[in-house]
C-alpha cells in the first residue's frame, strides 16, 4: 500500500477539510506513520477516520480527534507538555513533533512498552514515558505549557490543573460518562481559570485515583 499517499489524502480529506488549521499539527500528521501504530489486521484502516482496538480494551483515537485535541494546545516548538494515557504511541508521536519535550504517563506496562518501541523505530528521542496512575499527573516535572488526557474523566482531575503553566497553559480533557461526553479546553492565567466546552466525544475511562474506579474482576 502507498502509506504516504494515504496519509497525505488523510490530512487533506480529514484534518484540513474539516477545520484543522493549524499549519504545525498538518505537518505533524503528514510526518508521522500512523499505520506503524496500529495493529497488522487493521493497518488497512489506519488513514480512515476512525479510532481502531489497540488491545487491552484501549484503542488508538480518530486522526480528526488527534489533530483537534493537538490544535487546542496550540503549541510552537518550545513547549514542556504532560500526555496522560500513552497507549500506542500514536498521539505521543505528535506531541513529539510538536513540542520541545513530552512527558507521558501510562497505566498498563504492556502498552507502555508498545509505545517505546514504536517511539523508539521512529528515532522520536524527546519523550520519557513513565508507567503510573495518570490522574495525579507528573507534579515533579511541572509547571506544563500543556496537558493532555486521552481518556474520559469523570471531573477535572485537581492535580493536572495545579500543574498548568501559570502563563496560559492549556489543558484538553474529554469530561462525562459513557455516551454523555464533552471535549474541554482549561486555560490558566496565574491564579485564573477558564473552561470551554469544544465538541461531544467518545473516549475510554480514565482509571485512576482522579478518574474513575478500575471495573472489579
Amino acid at each position: 500500500m502507498d502509506w504516504q499517499a494515504l496519509r497525505h489524502n488523510m490530512v487533506a480529506e480529514q484534518l484540513a477539510g474539516r477545520g484543522i488549521t493549524d499549519s504545525r499539527v498538518l505537518d505533524a500528521m503528514r510526518h508521522v506513520p500512523r499505520h506503524i501504530f496500529v495493529p497488522e489486521e487493521h493497518q488497512h484502516l489506519a488513514y480512515e477516520d476512525t479510532p481502531l482496538p489497540i488491545g487491552d480494551h484501549q484503542t488508538i483515537s480518530q486522526p480528526f480527534m488527534v489533530a483537534l485535541m493537538s490544535q487546542l494546545l496550540a503549541l510552537d516548538g518550545h513547549e514542556r507538555v504532560l500526555e496522560i494515557g500513552t497507549g500506542c504511541g500514536y498521539q505521543t508521536a505528535i506531541l513529539g513533533y510538536l513540542a520541545k519535550f513530552v512527558y507521558s504517563i501510562e497505566r498498563i506496562p504492556s502498552l507502555a512498552g508498545m509505545a517505546y518501541e514504536h517511539l523508539k523505530a521512529l528515532n522520536i528521542t524527546n519523550v520519557h514515558i513513565t508507567i503510573a496512575d495518570g490522574s495525579y499527573g507528573l507534579p515533579d516535572k511541572c509547571p506544563y505549557e500543556g496537558i493532555m488526557v486521552t481518556a474520559v474523566a469523570p471531573q477535572v482531575p485537581r492535580p493536572l490543573v495545579s500543574q498548568l503553566s501559570r502563563a496560559g497553559g492549556r489543558l484538553v480533557i474529554p469530561i462525562g460518562r459513557g455516551d454523555k461526553q464533552e471535549l474541554v479546553l482549561i486555560q490558566r492565567q496565574g491564579d485564573q481559570y477558564t473552561q470551554n466546552k469544544i465538541t461531544p466525544v467518545r473516549f475510554v475511562p480514565l482509571i485512576g485515583k482522579f478518574g474513575f474506579q478500575p471495573p472489579e474482576d
